[in-house]
């Protein structure tokens, strides 16, 4: 097995998991950053990380810290789905 796989939109796995978000009229999402739990062919996970074009690394760690945040109820920014 190679340690590199192939690189792919990934909109439909999202899909497939019913992966959503709250939206209301008129809000654009300007940038996504996803953690993957991935299951490999040999039975172990791993984790994976991804994110939007054009998110910067001070982006990128920002949402992660707030979606910790949010998700343990430290904080009451945005929302999240539920």
């Amino acid at each position: 097995m190679s340690d590199e796989g192939t690189e792919q939109a990934i909109g439909h796995v999202l899909d497939a998991l019913n992966v959503t978000a709250t939206l209301n009229e008129g809000e654009l999402v300007a940038g996504a950053v996803v953690l993957l739990k991935v299951l490999q062919e040999d039975g172990e996970t791993r984790l994976s990380l991804t994110y939007s074009d054009g998110l910067g690394w001070i982006e990128r760690i920002g949402m992660l810290r707030v979606a910790e945040l949010v998700d343990n109820g430290s904080s009451t920014l945005g929302s999240h789905a539920e």
